[in-house]
Order: C-alpha cells, then sequence, then structure tokens
C-alpha cells in the first residue's frame, strides 16, 4: 500500500472536494497540463538530467504532450531509470482518492468494487485522503520468473476464507500495476519479461482493462506505462514481442555524454561527497579531463566490447578513486592539503576493470588494456594544452646531471624543490593554472613531465612505486653517424691503424 499523506487545509470528504469545484482529469491530461506550463515559463523539465537538451529530452516531451507510453532504448549507465522517476516531477502535487482504496480510487469516478460501493453507501461523506506525487510511481524489474499474480493480482484466499464467493469480485487481491491507479508505472529491462508475461500486458496497453485468474474485472485504468530496455537484451537475454512493442507510442534512444565536458557535470554531480575530503582534496581541471577522457577513448576503443556499452559510472568511480588516493597521501604524509596526482591514476586499474567487457579475453589482457587509455588520455589531455615545441626550454634544462623523481607517496614539498632546477617550468605550470601552494604545483609537475614522456621527450625509470624523469639520449647527427659507418668497414683482425681506408663501390647505371 502506499504511503498516505493528509493536509487539514483540503478537503477529507466528498462533499467538501465537490464544493471546492475539484474536476477529475486523467494523469496523462494532468502531466500534459504540467509540461505545457513548464516549457511556456522555460523552467527546467528534468532537474539533474544532463546532457540530452537537444536530444532525448524533446523525444519525451513529444511523447508526453501526445499522452503516448513509452520505451526507453539505451546502454547501462545512461540514465534510463532516472529519467522516468523525473517524470513524476510533472504531477500535481496532491491528488484526492477515497480513504483506504486498494487502487487510488478517485472520489468522483471510482472504478474498484470497493470504491464505487463506499460512494454509493457514504454518498457526500465518503471519507478522502490526498496521495502525494511521489506516491504515485510504481517500478518492476523484470526478471523471467515474474508472474501475473505480481503485476496484476490474484484470488486472495484470506477473503475467500472469510466468507466470500469466488466469483465476488471483492475476493482479488491487486498487483502492483493496478495499485498504481493514477500514477506511473516502470517495467525496468522489459525484454527480461517471459513472452507469456508481454502477452498478458496487451489488454492492459491497448483497452486498459484487465483479466485475473479468468475473471473479466473491466477497470479503466488510468496510468503511464513506461518500459526501459538496452537494445542488445533483444539478441542476448530476451526479446520485445512485436506487438507489445507496437502498443507503445514513443520508442526513445537515449546516449552516452557526447563531450567530455559533460560527461564530467555528470560524474561530479552524481560522486561520493564526505566533508573530511572536500575540505583537504583539490581536483586540477587538467586531471578531471583525464579521468573523462579516459571513458571517451573506452567508447572507442577496439579493444572493447562497445556493445556492452561504458557506462558513466565508470568515470563516476574513476574521479572518487583519484580522490580517494589523494586524500590517502595527505594522511600518510601528515599535510593538510592534497591534490590529484598523474601517479593516483594507477588505483584506477580496481575501479575500471569491472565496468570493461573486452573483445578477446586473455589472462592480463584487461589490465594493459586499462594502462594504455590511462596513458592515451594524459597524453590526448597534454597536447590540448602544449604544443611539444612549447617545451623544448624545460625539455633542454635536463642536462645529464638533472633528474627528477615523482611517485605517489613523495611529499608536495619535494615538487617545489625540482620546480626550481628545471628551467622554464614555472611560466608552463602557471598555464596550466597552477597556485604557488606544493600541493597544486605537485599536481602540475607530474601532469608535464608526463606528458613530456608521453611525447618522447623525456626518458622515465620506475623502481620501487617511484619514478625518475631524465634526459633522453640525443641520437647522433648525420655526419657523425656516416663517419662511423666508414670507419667501421674493414675493420677487423689484421687491419691496422695506417691501413688506408676502403670505400664501397658505386654501382653503374648500367648494374
Amino acid at each position: 500500500m502506499p504511503r498516505r499523506r493528509k493536509s487539514n487545509a483540503r478537503p477529507s470528504t466528498l462533499g467538501e472536494l465537490r464544493a471546492s469545484g475539484y474536476e477529475s482529469r486523467s494523469i496523462k491530461d494532468e502531466i500534459r497540463t504540467n509540461l505545457s506550463a513548464r516549457i511556456e515559463s522555460g523552467d527546467e523539465l528534468f532537474p539533474g538530467i544532463l546532457g540530452y537538451e537537444k536530444t532525448t529530452i524533446p523525444e519525451i516531451e513529444n511523447a508526453l504532450l501526445s499522452g503516448q507510453d513509452m520505451i526507453i532504448l539505451g546502454e547501462r549507465g545512461q540514465a534510463k531509470s532516472r529519467i522516468v522517476r523525473a517524470i513524476t516531477g510533472l504531477l500535481d502535487e496532491r491528488v484526492p482518492i477515497i480513504s483506504g482504496s486498494e487502487i487510488n480510487d478517485d472520489p468522483c469516478a471510482p472504478i474498484s468494487r470497493a470504491g464505487i460501493d463506499m460512494v454509493a453507501e457514504h454518498g457526500d461523506d465518503t471519507p478522502i485522503e490526498w496521495l502525494a506525487r511521489e506516491d504515485r510511481y510504481g517500478e518492476k524489474l523484470a526478471t523471467p520468473d515474474i508472474t501475473m499474480a505480481e503485476l496484476l493480482g490474484d484470488v486472495d484466499p484470506i477473503k475467500v476464507a472469510e466468507g466470500r464467493y469466488l466469483s465476488d469480485e471483492l475476493t482479488i487481491h491487486y498487483g502492483l500495476i493496478p495499485r498504481t491507479n493514477r500514477g506511473i508505472f516502470c517495467i525496468n529491462e522489459l525484454p527480461d519479461l517471459a513472452e507469456r508475461i508481454q502477452v498478458g500486458l496487451f489488454n492492459l496497453m491497448e483497452e486498459r482493462d484487465i483479466q485475473i485468474k479468468g475473471y473479466r474485472v473491466r477497470m479503466p485504468l488510468d496510468i503511464l506505462i513506461v518500459a526501459t530496455a538496452n537494445p542488445e537484451d533483444y539478441t542476448n537475454r530476451g526479446r520485445i514481442i512485436t506487438p507489445l512493442k507496437d502498443r507503445y507510442g514513443a520508442q526513445v534512444r537515449t546516449h552516452y555524454p557526447e563531450r567530455v565536458e559533460d560527461e564530467l557535470r555528470i560524474a561530479e554531480q552524481e560522486r561520493s561527497r564526505y566533508p573530511a575530503f572536500e575540505e583537504r582534496v583539490h581536483m586540477p581541471p587538467y586531471m578531471a579531463e583525464v579521468i573523462g577522457e579516459i571513458t571517451s577513448l573506452a567508447r572507442r576503443s577496439p579493444e572493447v566490447n562497445q556493445r556492452s556499452g561504458v557506462s558513466v559510472r565508470m568515470t563516476i568511480a574513476n574521479l572518487e578513486t583519484v580522490r580517494a588516493s589523494a586524500m590517502r597521501r595527505a594522511l600518510r604524509l601528515r599535510e593538510k592539503m592534497a591534490s590529484v596526482r598523474v601517479s593516483d591514476l594507477s588505483g584506477l586499474i580496481a575501479s575500471t576493470r569491472g565496468k570493461l567487457e573486452l573483445e578477446t579475453i586473455e589472462e592480463g589482457r584487461e589490465t594493459d588494456v586499462i594502462d594504455e587509455l590511462i596513458k592515451r588520455s594524459v597524453l590526448d589531455v597534454f597536447n590540448r594544452h602544449f604544443r611539444s615545441a612549447e617545451l623544448d626550454g624545460v625539455v633542454a634544462s635536463f642536462d645529464p646531471g638533472t633528474t627528477v623523481e615523482a611517485g605517489q607517496d613523495l611529499p608536495s614539498d619535494e615538487y617545489v624543490n625540482a620546480a626550481s632546477r628545471v628551467i622554464g617550468l614555472g611560466p608552463v605550470l602557471r598555464r596550466l593554472k597552477s597556485s604557488d601552494q606544493p600541493h597544486e604545483v605537485a599536481s602540475a609537475v607530474e601532469f608535464v613531465l608526463e606528458g613530456l614522456h608521453l611525447n618522447r621527450r623525456l626518458n622515465r625509470d620506475s623502481a620501487d612505486g617511484r619514478v625518475t624523469y631524465r634526459e633522453k639520449p640525443k641520437p647522433p647527427s648525420l655526419r657523425e653517424d656516416i663517419e662511423f659507418r666508414i670507419d667501421d668497414i674493414g675493420s677487423g683482425p689484421g687491419d691496422g691503424p695506417d691501413r688506408p681506408r676502403r670505400r664501397r663501390r658505386r654501382p653503374r647505371d648500367s648494374e
């Protein structure tokens, strides 16, 4: 039973309700009216749903204005269920129902036998309650073992034992869908519903009447039916049978964020927040961009199964993981502030591993793919901020004796000292909008050095959880290389220093 809420300021009997001038309207008309008012006033229709402003949301608006039931198709992590729940915001704040009604009977037009009998018996004195919009939403995750009794209803043996006849409609115990009368009902993952159950929904979708245990219960349910599904489910786990799919008025398609900026806005909105983390952990914009880029690259990678999809949940989990890694460092080193660094990205193996489905399954291959995605993301983001030639001065300052260490457990002050030894690094850090705070300098230094390494401008050695950036050996010049090869020709046992050099014979044109 939905939770009931009462308000003394509203009519409490049918007579008072009629005297107030209340007029009944269907749920689809209610949604259409409220949606029209919001569109006209320019109000936000679906708060928290980002990246669909010009694609999915207009299709949903058209379906609701048309009074159509709809299927929302999309891969995992595309906010399908959240969109459906957000539609409840278009319902009236409260609606009147007959007090104690199992199916939210409208006092002015009851449809259940119990509701009709109560109005006939009490007339204007029929007690009413006011149902809140959040209590007018029902949801069921489709599984192969769902029965018609769960969705529509069954004969209640307790009511039969109390003396009622089986032919009496009052013996029926209503299922989830009738109990959501005058509301929104969502079937999640519709293809998982057994085909025989899908057939049982035909009358509900078209004529709005239901049959329970052979009883033909003429019940014009006032309900908006919405379903969600993954397109891949049509062939993998099940399918939506054609006659049922035909009864849905609209098929709306969702998608993953088209821009990294939208991905990060969603992740920032959805990630877990803890006061201690928020106060002590700083997320540089370029590092957040790297997190979003990892997901974006995964959605284009031939190594990843694109039919399965790469959920936004991966970005959310990765964002939480690198912040946790930075916090862990601050606690261990007893630093007041920590900034997310490139070295923290190694922790993403755990938070990414379970969210990618690879095309080929090989032992250890998953970790290699994730590692490559991380490196490629750092490289792409770095190259958006800098051109390699702009950093020639920084590279030149790495003479044979200059090295810079980096690592997860390295204090921030160490990076400040390193930055002072590398000529030209200061202006580069300011390009990243890094302040003079040690934790921000540490993050920026790691990002720049790793970007130079991935661009093959610096060498990097790894040992014991630390990395060392050093000068990349310069290749010999063309002249030096030629002279070296000429000197090397013919050198061998018996060749002395006074022996004249042997030169290769130049082939004739005829040869």
